[in-house]
């Protein structure tokens, strides 16, 4: 049942003395002034640090609302579709921009603005879990560079006066998350299979260095990391800038099953090591739910020994990022893992490879 069509029962707040419970009262609000959330299937909030804020308000909505709409509603199942009714990780907000969109990101810790670099829809994986259709083409094949600077700089100066508050939707989201996080190099396609990929960094750069400092991360898939164009669009990057890896799995049975790729994953796994000999990485992990079924034990095992192996060989991976599919799909066969398992998922990587590993 979609989160819409579910009952929703009038609050009503404990009394003492004949009096409405203002403590009570008081937290309940809160909690529902912070994220707009439905009374069940809810796909639970990520529990990391970045804010301290989700943490606490995670642990409000368990404490003070959770069991009142168990009883009120039917069994949750194990997997379920995510919710786009949560603060985070709504679908993209374009803003009547073209390539530029908002979104509060769980693993962005708030605001992100992403550019689209790929608005051709062109990539060399077919995950399962992935949210753009291509089998429909938008109205712009390639990335317009100097369309996407003026709308980046025009939704940087939007972003800074605070007008994202007077966007209905935005109203209900705490000012800690309306902060700028970073602008992400990502979108429908892989970034860096776009023809003008090293003039778009320039000019992303070049936006930064006129109008104020924002972190730019790089989101791929790993795979064009080694070429030469690629590498010198890397040179542009700072050391606080970050590049995010895809790797889903440790076996190529199991990257095949969930990302349906046209490389090897050897290939994935050397790029890591290129980059992540020069540089920290990033790895972003998202294990989704197959037809049902969680990932094997002995799959997250490999998994965890080919981060294992990177390390060894000097790859500097300053966090891996374990999370599941947060957004309606394309295929029907995926679903969203619970957190129990993404927190077994995350407990392996720190015990086998002894590398920081957060769930979102």
């Amino acid at each position: 049942m979609h989160i819409s069509n579910l009952p929703r029962p009038p609050l009503q707040f404990p009394k003492k003395g004949g009096k409405i419970d203002k403590k009570c009262q008081t937290a309940v609000r809160r909690v529902f002034a912070k994220f707009v959330l439905g009374l069940a299937n809810l796909v639970w909030l990520p529990l990391n640090n970045r804010p301290t804020l989700v943490a606490e308000t995670v642990e409000e909505f368990r404490t003070n609302i959770a069991p009142e709409t168990e009883n009120r509603t039917q069994s949750s199942p194990v997997y379920h579709p995510p919710a786009r009714e949560t603060a985070f990780d709504r679908a993209r907000d374009w803003l009547g921009n073209r390539f530029v969109y908002a979104v509060i990101s769980a693993r962005a810790g708030g605001l992100s603005l992403g550019v689209n670099m790929n608005p051709g829809k062109v990539c060399n994986f077919d995950c399962s879990y992935c949210e753009v259709d291509r089998r429909t083409h938008g109205p712009d094949r390639h990335l317009l560079v100097d369309v996407m600077a003026a709308e980046l700089h025009r939704t940087l100066t939007a972003v800074r006066q605070g007008q994202l508050k007077t966007r209905p939707w935005y109203q209900l989201i705490p000012d800690e998350l309306l902060q700028l996080r970073h602008v992400a190099l990502s979108g429908d396609g892989e970034p860096t299979l776009a023809p003008n990929f090293v003039e778009a960094v320039q000019a992303v750069a070049r936006v930064r260095a006129l109008g104020g400092f924002f972190k730019i991360v790089l989101l791929t898939n790993g795979t064009g990391l080694d070429k030469p164009d690629i590498l010198r669009g890397l040179e542009i990057l700072t050391k606080s800038d970050e590049i995010w890896i895809k790797l889903d799995g440790g076996s190529q049975a199991l990257v095949d099953k969930v990302n349906r790729p046209n490389v090897p994953l050897e290939k994935i796994l050397s790029n890591i090591l290129l980059i992540g000999r020069q540089r920290p990485v990033i790895i972003q992990s998202l294990f989704p739910a197959i037809h049902g079924e969680e990932p094997p034990e002995e799959e997250i095992q490999e998994y965890a020994q080919r981060l294992k192996e990177l390390k060894a060989g000097g790859a500097q991976i300053s966090l891996v990022q374990i999370y599941s599919a947060a957004r309606p799909g394309v295929h029907a066969e995926w679903g969203h893992l619970p957190l129990r398992v993404l927190s077994q998922i995350a407990q392996t990587v720190r015990h086998t490879a002894g590398l920081k590993a957060e769930v979102f």
